[in-house]
């Protein structure tokens, strides 16, 4: 299902992420897509995205994975993902437009799954994201450990 227009509506205005630049291109089927232009404001010695705007990014499209795992816009109330642990692998620097995107796997699906559909209120799990540049060159490859719980209704 397509849930783009949620993971809009709670990526983007995420002050880290509005930092960074976060556009959610695309949100379906347990898949994101993050555009971003490289503020000026997050460069670093050598003009290129700094670590900090690389785990922003990273972060947007792992959550934009786990929004997009939804079959519906109930399937996400009261979910509440925290990052436990990331890994950064910087490859190249990052500049001008970059797009980040994340799928989850077999293994996150089969955890967070039961949570989306209410048989579970618990799930840990890992994403990996990988940010390339405009002309392809993969810049940044990451991963993310979530744990992601429902919170109690009433």
């Amino acid at each position: 299902m397509d849930m783009t227009a949620l993971a809009r509506t709670l990526l983007e205005p995420v002050p880290a992420h509005r930092t960074a630049g976060v556009e959610v291109l695309r949100a379906a089927d347990g898949e994101a897509e993050i555009a971003s232009e490289v503020p000026p404001e997050l460069t670093n010695v050598i003009g290129s995205l700094h670590s900090s705007g690389l785990i922003a990014l990273l972060d947007a499209a792992g959550l934009g994975a786990i929004i997009a795992a939804s079959r519906g816009l109930g399937d996400f109330d009261g979910v509440v993902p925290l990052g436990a642990a990331a890994a950064l692998e910087f490859l190249a620097p990052a500049r001008g437009r970059l797009l980040t995107v994340c799928r989850l796997d077999d293994e996150a699906r089969a955890a967070l799954l039961p949570l989306l559909s209410g048989e579970s209120d618990r799930a840990r799990f890992s994403t990996r994201a990988e940010i390339t540049d405009a002309t392809g060159t993969t810049v940044c490859r990451g991963s993310f450990d979530w744990s992601v719980r429902r919170r109690r209704r009433g």
